[in-house]
């Protein structure tokens, strides 16, 4: 009965988890799809500027380490599972009117967890989004890139927007 009441009084945003689960899902739907559809390094054009190209990346962000001996693989595994137990505890601890934090926390959850799925499955990151300008490309990226993207944004966001109070939301209400 207390950690309820201490929970009603903190305002938990463990309830935002929900968005994390729906990261990992469209993530994961979409990679399956991906790699059903797709054939391997074959660009198949969408738009201009964009195509679908299934690639498979053993590297982090940037494909950096991917050239690695293969330890890269648990290393990655190892730190998107502390990094997600610390956002954990972070969302457990946010106040109230701490919704955008909570919201930007669970962006990135969901979408570390969905690249964790991959590497420990597959030993790669299924990679399938491919922008480019004329010979130039942008590295092939995810669902779960982008939610770790937008949520990192508007974590960089909340700084600008608050300034004067360390929670980034505190003037803020619902």
């Amino acid at each position: 009965m207390d950690s309820v009441m201490a929970e009603a009084e903190t305002g938990s945003k463990m309830k935002w988890l929900w968005l994390a689960v729906l990261v990992v899902v469209l993530d994961l739907g979409t990679k399956a799809l991906a790699t059903a559809m797709l054939t391997y390094g074959d660009p198949v054009p969408v738009v201009p500027m964009f195509n679908l190209t299934l690639l498979h990346n053993t590297g982090a962000a940037f494909s950096f380490l991917a050239q690695a001996a293969g330890w890269q693989r648990w290393f990655f595994v190892a730190l998107a599972l502390v990094v997600s137990c610390v956002l954990v505890i972070w969302l457990r601890k946010l106040q109230h009117h701490e919704t955008w934090t909570a919201i930007a926390i669970v962006l990135i959850l969901g979408g570390a967890l969905g690249n964790v799925y991959d590497r420990v499955v597959h030993g790669y990151v299924v990679d399938f989004l491919h922008f480019y300008w004329q010979d130039w490309h942008f590295p092939a990226f995810n669902l779960a890139d982008t939610a770790i993207t937008v949520g990192a944004a508007m974590m960089i966001i909340d700084t600008f927007r608050s300034p004067a109070s360390s929670g980034g939301d505190a003037d803020r209400s619902d």
